[in-house]
């Protein structure tokens, strides 16, 4: 099953969004975030190793390795945020750039 605008399936929301919609997330309010859920963008970076930088917020973090990244990104989001507003979910997206010569 394929997700799209960030929309999961299930019985309280089934049919496609409506073109001018505002985008909603999994507990239904717009935009791209929730107040339990952060997206970084990982990519890899030109040196070696990995960057991660928050969408909505003003972190940013970097490691030698996946395992690192993953200790690095909680303890920024730790840092970040006091404890009762802290976002229970961090969610990795990992972007790659490929070029492809044809």
């Amino acid at each position: 099953m394929m997700l799209s605008y960030g929309i999961w399936p299930g019985p309280e929301r089934s049919a496609p969004p409506v073109a001018g919609e505002p985008r909603r997330t999994r507990q239904g309010r717009p935009g791209g975030k929730t107040e339990n859920e952060l997206i970084f963008i990982v990519e890899e970076a030109p040196e070696g190793g990995f960057t991660a930088r928050a969408l909505g917020e003003s972190i940013f973090t970097e490691a030698d390795d996946l395992a690192e990244l993953h200790e690095q990104v909680r303890d920024a989001v730790r840092c970040h945020f006091d404890e009762d507003a802290r976002p229970r979910i961090v969610r990795l997206h990992f972007v790659r750039e490929e070029v492809l010569i044809v």
